[in-house]
């Protein structure tokens, strides 16, 4: 892609939710490759599954924070990203949750406010439990569903309306299930994360209806001590929320822009599709819509092979032109040849020679019959 001296160089990373991601699908595992991709390109643009490790977190200011099915719609240039120096973060508080569970969550966002001054609005509380149900499908994959999405739908149109809510925080109480050998998996470094698929449910459908972004924690009771933890998973295990991760994460996210700026009008600082100069991704997991549609365009793919998920859709299953990279490690090498305007091909030992065009350039039949 042609870039002047003065574009800032955009990077996209993604792992997707709930298919078992070697690396992103636990508890923030894939915070240190986006530091490092932080490191390379001047904006980085990410997801919560990506960013969010409970209570652990990392500040990269040149990284924005969007949600899933903003995402994809970013990609499909519906909506661009307009960057702000802060939200005000609605919380909604599933009417399911325990009222020392609850409790737990509002100490959570009081923290927030005054130890990081993050700006939260009044919290309200669904007038309705939310009802999740989790699902898995027969790849491995997690997904879930919600008995009463309106009651969250009028929860949060009272947070942005009355309150003046800029973001959502969600905290739903899910089922507890610690005797499941799917959560032991997980504890344990394998298997899939049986909260995520749900999770994505929940942030979807507020960003859908309201475009305005949104995060999810899950509340859950504790669980006990398990001295052979994964590091992968200890992250959720620290206290009794997930709830500041997502905090931090929506006090920055970018606001959604559902229209271009008209030629002739001023600039303004949105981002758009097109200027996604590379997009760094699981081998086997290349068929999402933001993935998709970005392969329409100029954007550089590059797909990560150790990130083995449970998906089954590599790029060139799917006709899509990427650079094949073993490790992430290898993937930030790519981005820096990327930027530099070089052909990583040029830092191989080997090159291959120039070869003749055996077909005849489409331009010498224009106007032929």
């Amino acid at each position: 892609m042609n870039r002047t001296s003065d574009r800032p160089y955009t990077v996209m990373l993604i792992v997707p939710t709930g298919v078992g991601a070697a690396i992103g699908g636990y508890a923030g595992d894939a915070l240190p490759v986006a530091r490092a991709i932080a490191q390379v390109a001047d904006r980085l643009i990410t997801h919560p599954n990506v960013l969010n490790g409970a209570q652990l977190y990392w500040p990269l200011p040149n990284a924005l924070y969007v949600e899933g099915y903003g995402l994809d719609q970013f990609a499909a240039g519906r909506w661009g990203l307009r960057p702000v120096h802060q939200n005000r973060v609605g919380l909604v508080l599933d009417a399911g949750i325990e009222p020392e569970l609850r409790w737990r969550h509002l100490q959570a966002a009081d923290a927030a406010r005054a130890t990081l001054g993050l700006s939260l609005t009044d919290y309200a509380m669904t007038d309705a439990p939310l009802g999740v149900s989790l699902q898995t499908a027969a790849s491995g994959a997690t997904w879930g569903a919600l008995q009463n999405p309106d009651a969250l739908l009028r929860c949060v149109e009272k947070l942005v309306t009355q309150a003046g809510a800029e973001a959502i925080a969600v905290v739903a109480r899910f089922p507890d299930d610690a005797g499941s050998e799917a959560l032991h998996n997980y504890r344990h470094g394998q298997g899939v994360d049986p909260l995520a698929g749900a999770e994505a449910v929940i942030s979807h459908l507020v960003v859908r209806t309201f475009q305005i972004p949104c995060a999810h924690a899950p509340a859950l009771s504790p669980l006990p001590l398990d001295p052979t933890l994964s590091p992968k998973s200890a992250a959720e295990e620290l206290g009794h929320t997930f709830l500041p991760c997502v905090l931090v994460g929506l006090s920055r996210a970018p606001q959604f822009a559902t229209h271009a700026v008209a030629p002739g009008q001023a600039s303004c600082p949105e981002i758009w599709a097109d200027q996604v100069d590379a997009l760094v991704i699981p081998a086997t997991a290349c068929g999402g819509s933001a993935v998709l549609s970005l392969s329409q365009t100029a954007t550089q793919i590059i797909t990560v092979a150790d990130n083995i998920t449970r998906m089954q859709t590599p790029a060139a299953a799917l006709g899509l032109r990427a650079i094949a990279v073993q490790s992430y490690l290898e993937a930030v090498g790519v981005l820096v040849a990327h930027r530099a305007g070089l052909d990583p091909v040029a830092l191989r030992p080997q090159m291959n020679p120039l070869r003749a065009i055996a077909s005849y350039p489409s331009w010498q039949h224009l106007g032929k019959t």
